[in-house]
Order: C-alpha cells, then structure tokens, then sequence
C-alpha cells in the first residue's frame, strides 16, 4: 500500500506547487521536497525485506477488460533506482528553491519536476509492460517541458523539440518492441515476462524485438548515433541537468537493459550491439568532453560517456561485469548529480560557467570546493571513494577474457582517464591559480544550494568507507536481480596489489597527462571535429528540414485548395470502399423481389424522385437547394410512416436548417448561375454519383440478408427503464448509455460556434471589412 501511495505524491505535490510558491516564494522548496523524501524514507524502509525477500509486488485493477493493471515491482534493480530517483530527487527540489530565487515561473518550474520524478518512479517500478511504456513516454514530455522551461530562448525550444522527437520517436519502438515481446511469452508484466525468458529466445522474430527494443534503450539513454540531444539538453536549467541528464532520466534506457538481461543476455546479438554502440559512445562522448569550455557540457559529455561504459558493461553480460556495472551507476549517479550542481552554484554566484575564465575561487568558495574536490575523485576512481570501488570491478571484469575483451578493456581505460581529466579540470581550474574578475561577486550558496552537492559528493565517500553495509542494502539486491540469481559483491575501498589496481593507476596516470595537456587536447579535438565538419546534430536538423520540405510537397499534392478536387476524391474513395469489397470476395447481395407498395407510399417515393430530378435540372442553385429540401422532406415523411417518429423528426430539421443556411450563404457569394463545367466533368461526376448510390444500396441489401442480432436490442429494452429509467430506448441510449460520446459532439458542436464567431467578429474589427457583401463590393467598385 505505502509502495502504491509513494508513486502518487509527487503528483500531488506537482498540484500543490503553483500554491505553495505563490505564499512561500522559493522556501516552498522545503514542504515540496517532503513529497519526494517521504517516498524515499517509504523505499528505504523496504532495503531489509528486498534483501532477504528479493521481490515485493503489488497494485490494483486499472483497465481489466483490456488486460491493463497498475502493477508494481520492487526488486533490488527497481528499488535502487527509486532510492535514486527520489532522494537525489529532494535534493534537487531544495536546490531548485535556491537556484530559481526570484523567478516569476518557479511554481510552474517546481510542478514539471515533481511531474517528472513520478514519471521516472512509474518507470522503474512498472510491472505491467503498457504501465511501463506510458509512464516512459512520460519521462519524455515531462523533460521536454523541463528543457524548454526558457520557453523565450530559440536555443531552448530546439533542444526541448530534439530530446522530444529523439526519446519520443524511440520510445515507439519501444511499444512495438514491448507488444511483440508479450506476444512471443503470452504474457502482459515484467514479471511473466522474465519467467518466460525461453519463450523469448527460442522465437523466430526475437532479433527483430530486440533491435526495437534497443533503438528505445539507445534513445532515451544517448547512445552514439542518439547522444547529441543529451549535450543540447544543457539549455535547461542546472537542477534540470544534475537530475535528469545524470542520474536519472538518461538511465532510464540502461535500467531496461538491466532489466531485460535475464531474457536477452545470453544471446549472441546483445553480447555483441551493446558492447560494441556502449564502447563507441564511451569514446566519443569522452572525446568531445575534451573539446567544451562550458562546465555543464564538460559534465554533459561525460555523462554520455559514462552511459556508454554501462551499457557496454550490461552487454558483456559476466558476473563481474554486471557487479561493476551496478557499482559504477550507483557512484555515478552521487558524484554527476553533485559536479553538475556545483557547476549551477559557480554558474549562480559567479555569473559564468566557462572554465577558461575562471580561477582563483577557493578562498571566496571554499565549501563548493570542497564538494567539488570530493566528487571528482569518486569520479577519478581513487581510493576510498564509491568510483574507485566501481572502476576495480570494471577492470576484474574486463581483464578476464579474449582479445575481443582486450579490446574492451582499452576503450575503458582510455575512456575512464578522460572522465578523470575533465572532473579534476572542473573541480581543480575554477579555484586555483590568480584570482579571475566575475560579473558576479564570488561567494558560497545558501543551504539550498549547498546542501545537494555536499551530501551527495559525501554519500560517495561514505558508500566506500562503509562498504559492506553498502553492498549488502543496495548492491548485492541490484545485481542478483540483473542476473537472476543471488550475487554477493565483496570489494572495498581498499587498495589491492592485483592486476586491476595497476591499471586503476595506468588510468590515473594517462588522466593526469590529459589534464595537464587539457588546452592542446582541445585545440586538436576542435581541428578534427572542424575537418570532419558533418555531425549526428547537424544531421538532425537535415532531417528535420528534409520533412517538412516534403510534408509542404505532399500537402500541395493532396491539399490544393480546390473544394472541388476534395469532393471528387472523398466520393471515389467511398464508391471504391463500398463495390471494391463486394464484387472482390463475391459478397453481392441477391437480388430482392419487389416489395408491395401503398399508394401514398408511393407517391412520397415519387415526390422524392421529383425532387431529385429538379436538383439535376435545376437552372438556379437557389432552386437546386430548395428542390433537395423537397426530396428530404419525402423521405422524412417515409421514415413517419415506418415507424420512426423521432428519426423523421430529425431528418425535417436537418433539412429545414439546411435549406435555411444554404440559401442564406447563397445570397452572401458571388456564383455563377449558370454550370459551366464541361460535358466530360458532368459525366464524371454522374458517374461517381451512380457509383457511390449503388454502392450504398448493394451494401444495404447485403446487410439486410445478415440475420438480425438482437443482442443490443434485448440489452437496451431491458436495461432501458430498469437502470437508465427512461421509456424511450432511442432518448436513453443518446443521453445515458452514450452520454459522453453525445456531450462530446455537443461539445464539437460548441467549439466550432465559437471558433466562427471569433472569425466573424475578427473580420469585422478590421477597417473596411465587407464580410464579401454583395453590394459593399459593388459599391467599392464604384
């Protein structure tokens, strides 16, 4: 229950916010963030019971006619994430108090991350597979809100629009990858279906599921050739990047690897797409991290990179590469969160974020100096620290193997001492060195500020110092339910002389190379990318102008603004919709004897006939629209005589009103009075006429030939007056068994009035206006 009501009060909390700001300023951060730490305590609580139990499920009925619940699972690889999500999550939240002081959208701003935050809780805990892809796609339109929140910036609507066509695009193959896997295991939860894992496997379509699967994963989590939108998503603000472009959302595609392992790691597919795209991003992403200035994009690329190591790790798929995968998302996740937070606070007091005008800070910031000093060596990987435990386990996991490993291994050793460069760059260049002029007076934050990168850059060092406490809640729990069976990860922070601390110090010693080299290093990278010129970024844009060239093209082609070619196209396509089927599958109805006809039947009939015949011969369009009222009033009064009063009724106000409202528009247009379409056009359309009549009178007597199902009919005349209490069946079924869908139209009905009537009262604000009056025109012309 406690586990159901943590996935709801972010939203909650969501609701509340605009209030809470507009009495609380920004020390509404303090209330709003208690809708996140109360969900975490909830999640804490739960460590013991997950370690000894391995997995809790719960929820309730949502849609059980289509087979839809809301369906949670707590496992260790879900409850790792949701401790993240929420606890990094209130950190963010107090920061943001901080951060946006003063902005007159903070409300607005506090809202979209606690929306997003039950987004990514909803993801992580899902069990039932459409639960999953919903609150996924949700994680992408809650970011897309976030990232565009400077909605004024042309650079912030471009991102926002690029994270939401690339994640969003991704997440539907993920639904076509998701419905293909529930097929193939019969079932509709995570649960069945890593239970049915075989089923999977032993499926003659199952690469085509996984490469879905896999474009989803790639998107969301910026996996080369997708990771360009992840560096472009730092227009937003800082709290937006240190929370969703680093410990959370951006792992959102590496949590459904982990999650899928047990039903895909042992193919040879997974083993070989995800290290080699995992090790390619790796490099390229610590590569371009070289080239920035910028702190934020500094930390940006390294994330992608960071992202590419674990995905890499997730599909070697060994027992010591899950272990470090599991070690380095959680180190990652303290140490990202905290460097970018203090790229926000220097950002903040300083008035700059571009390294190469910085320096001198540590007297005037000593407290984010020390944060940022303690983050970056968990981000080194040097002892003592949550990341070095987790590069010890990489480099056990990568040093046992063949050459294809080797190669592996060299990505990972290369990568991890870039990373090491740029953190030590962010926590080192800013505060050394002379002392740089600001725009700003350099000084520490406030508490809000201060306190998310001080905890989270020492829960790295205390993750290390307690270990074994570490591992045992949250480790160990998260990797027995990667792999599917128990897992007991032991290493400390301590070093050991083995093969893995030599190449943790090989690491360290390229890495200080690099940062001591760090202005040629990005001098040469900027020359290289300049030579190459064409990038994935780029090619985005392309793609985007190439689209909408072409959707202009098609829609000059199918949209040329002739009514005429709209009608003539719409009436073939029923005529063809309606014969093509019949005589294609021999559904021709027989045919009928004819029927015995009363006289005043008759004569109604052949009033209706009289009245079609003055539509085609009429010489008017005024006597055209007054002789089709005479053939609707017939058949009005032939629907009377069979005994449908409230359908006759309906039909004589339709025709009323259309006559009424044609013939008004008639004397408001010039028109010809006179058909001028050539003898060729009149026998086209006399055809199609024909075509679609006959084709709705063989239609009509096929249907009639279908036995009558009287299901509906005995369901409405019993229920009608017993649950809806009401005599008339046809009154009922409108207003009651298909209310919202007649409020719906009534609705539509309204909406279009309306819409009119702003158009008619535009047209008349403006100098001049006629409304296309006859005799205004006249008299300009005159």
């Amino acid at each position: 229950m406690l586990t159901t009501a943590s996935l709801f009060l972010p939203l909650v909390g969501a609701a509340l916010a605009p209030l809470l700001t507009r009495l609380l300023k920004h020390n509404a951060a303090w209330p709003l963030s208690l809708f996140l730490l109360l969900p975490f305590l909830i999640y804490a609580g739960g460590l013991q019971a997950i370690a000894d139990s391995g997995v809790e499920k719960g929820g309730f009925a949502w849609a059980p006619s289509l087979g839809l619940d809301f369906a949670w699972r707590l496992d260790g690889l879900s409850l790792t994430f949701a401790l993240l999500i929420s606890g990094i999550g209130t950190l963010i939240v107090l920061y943001s108090g901080g951060y946006l002081k003063g902005h007159p959208q903070q409300g607005r701003f506090f809202s979209f991350m606690l929306m997003f935050s039950a987004a990514m809780l909803g993801v992580v805990l899902s069990d039932n597979l459409l639960m999953l892809f919903v609150y996924w796609e949700l994680t992408s339109i809650t970011s897309f809100l976030l990232i565009g929140f400077d909605h004024a910036r042309q650079a912030s609507r471009r991102a926002a629009f690029q994270a939401l066509m690339v994640t969003g695009g991704g997440g539907l193959f993920l639904l076509a990858g998701l419905l293909m896997l529930s097929q193939f295991a019969g079932v509709a939860d995570m649960t069945g279906l890593l239970a049915k894992g075989g089923l999977v496997r032993d499926h003659h379509l199952m690469g085509a599921a996984l490469v879905l699967v896999l474009v989803g994963a790639f998107t969301k989590s910026a996996q080369f050739p997708f990771h360009f939108w992840l560096p472009n998503a730092m227009e937003a603000p800082t709290p937006v990047s240190a929370f969703l472009h680093s410990a959370t959302m951006v792992k959102a595609g590496v949590y459904l690897l982990m999650r899928l392992y047990p039903v895909f790691g042992e193919t040879a597919l997974w083993q070989t797409v995800l290290p080699v795209f995992g090790g390619v991003t790796l490099l390229v992403g610590a590569v371009l991290a070289l080239r920035q200035t910028d702190l934020k994009l500094m930390l940006a690329y390294t994330t992608v990179a960071s992202l590419g190591l674990l995905v890499m790790l997730t599909g070697i798929g060994s027992q010591k590469a899950i272990e470090a995968a599991v070690l380095y998302l959680v180190a990652h996740a303290l140490f990202k969160g905290s460097l970018f937070m203090i790229a926000g606070v220097i950002d903040h007091e300083t008035g700059i974020r571009d390294i190469t005008r910085l320096g001198g800070l540590r007297n005037a910031m000593p407290l984010t100096f020390a944060a940022a000093c303690l983050a970056a060596l968990s981000m080194g990987g040097l002892p003592f620290f949550a990341g070095f435990m987790a590069k010890e386990e990489i480099y056990a996991a990568l040093t046992d193997g063949d050459a294809w490993m080797f190669v592996m291994l060299a990505a990972a050793i290369a990568g991890n001492a870039m990373m090491l460069a740029i953190g030590f760059a962010i926590a080192l260049k800013p505060f050394l060195g002379a002392n740089v002029e600001t725009p700003k007076h350099a000084h520490d934050g406030p508490v809000l500020l201060m306190a998310g990168p001080l905890l989270l850059a020492l829960a790295g060092l205390g993750a290390a110092l307690l270990a074994t406490i570490f591992h045992r809640a949250i480790t160990s729990p998260m990797a027995s339910a990667i792999s599917g069976r128990p897992v007991d990860i032991g290493i400390s922070a301590v070093p050991h002389l083995n093969l893995p601390f030599a190449l943790s110090l090989l690491t360290i010693l390229l890495g200080t190379g690099i940062l001591i080299g760090l202005g040629k290093a990005r001098n040469a990278i900027d020359r290289m990318l300049i030579f190459i010129g064409w990038g994935p970024d780029r090619g985005f844009d392309q793609a985007v102008s190439g689209l909408i060239r072409c959707s202009h093209r098609l829609s000059r082609i199918l949209q040329p603004g002739r009514l005429d070619i709209y009608l003539t196209v719409t009436f073939i396509v029923i005529a063809a919709s309606l014969l093509w089927p019949m005589f294609s599958y021999d559904e021709l109805p027989a045919l009928p004897a004819w029927p015995s006809v009363q006289l005043h039947e008759g004569g109604f009939m052949l009033i209706a006939a009289i009245g079609l015949v003055s539509v085609l011969v009429a010489r008017s369009r005024l006597t055209a629209i007054v002789s089709l009222g005479i053939q609707g009033f017939a058949v009005a009064i032939l629907y009377l005589l069979f005994g449908a009063p409230d359908l006759s009724f309906t039909q004589f106000m339709v025709e009323t009103l259309s006559v009424i409202i044609l013939a008004l528009i008639m004397t408001r247009l010039r028109l010809d009075i006179v058909d001028r379409r050539s003898p060729r056009q009149i026998a086209m359309d006399a055809t199609i006429a024909v075509a679609c009549g006959l084709g709705f009178t063989l239609f009509l007597l096929r249907a009639v030939e279908v036995p009558f199902n009287t299901e509906l009919t005995t369901f409405f005349s019993q229920y009608s007056k017993t649950v809806a209490h009401g005599a008339n069946v046809v009154n009922v079924i409108i207003v009651d068994f298909r209310g919202t869908d007649t409020l719906g139209e009534i609705a539509v009905v309204v909406i279009t009035g309306l819409a009119i009537l702003a158009l008619i009262r535009l047209r008349a604000d403006k100098p001049g206006s006629t409304f296309n009056d006859p005799d205004a025109e006249e008299g300009q012309a005159a």
